[in-house]
């Protein structure tokens, strides 16, 4: 898994009993404790050694260290869970159709960082939260799965955005249990787009 935040994503895939075999952050976070305290391996690759958040960030320097240690390690599925740095396309030419995100809207709608702001300016009476498969462009590829959050009419930013959280936190580990079936039959993750209901 990859984390750049508090890790509770995290916390829903080792409660589900998920096989996480390594966390890596790109920044110190509270994730990379989750994972210490769960007994998982940890690996900091951090952006400062990149050049940090300055526009002379090298992103290819950091996704190709990024890529290698997960090589080494014979990681073969990467999941997201609000990981902050946007990987280049070696990333995804050595894990191709093997990386999985999730996002607060429902994809195509609302890409990009401010999803849940942007659902609150439409005057949409819903959105929700979609999980897929991460290709170099942002927030794209193929969807595995939604599942639909009311927008109430008091909702802010902060408390939409949790609600979806609460729902985030169930659907990505039961598609990435499935997703994990699916591998071990010899299937891509994108084989089990469909199969979970809204």
């Amino acid at each position: 898994m990859l984390v750049s935040g508090s890790g509770t994503i995290l916390e829903a895939m080792v409660r589900a009993g998920l096989d996480v075999a390594l966390v890596a952050a790109d920044r110190r976070c509270r994730g990379l404790d989750v994972a210490f305290g769960a007994g998982i391996e940890t690996l900091l690759v951090s952006r400062e050694q990149f050049g940090g958040f300055a526009p002379s960030f090298d992103r290819e320097g950091f996704t190709k260290e990024l890529t290698e240690a997960l090589q080494s390690r014979d990681i073969d599925l990467v999941a997201m869970a609000g990981f902050g740095t946007i990987v280049t396309g070696v990333f995804h030419l050595a894990y191709p159709g093997r990386v999985l995100n999730t996002h607060p809207s429902l994809l195509p709608a609302f890409k990009g960082w401010h999803a849940v702001a942007q659902a609150l300016e439409s005057g949409d009476t819903e959105t929700g939260c979609t999980v897929h498969v991460a290709t170099e462009a942002l927030d794209d590829g193929p969807i595995l799965a939604q599942r639909r959050v009311a927008i109430e009419p008091d909702d802010t930013e902060e408390t939409l955005h949790e609600r979806i959280k609460q729902v985030e936190r169930e659907l990505y580990p039961l598609v990435v249990g499935r997703v994990m079936a699916a591998m071990r039959e010899g299937r891509e993750p994108s084989s089990i787009a469909g199969t979970l209901e809204e």
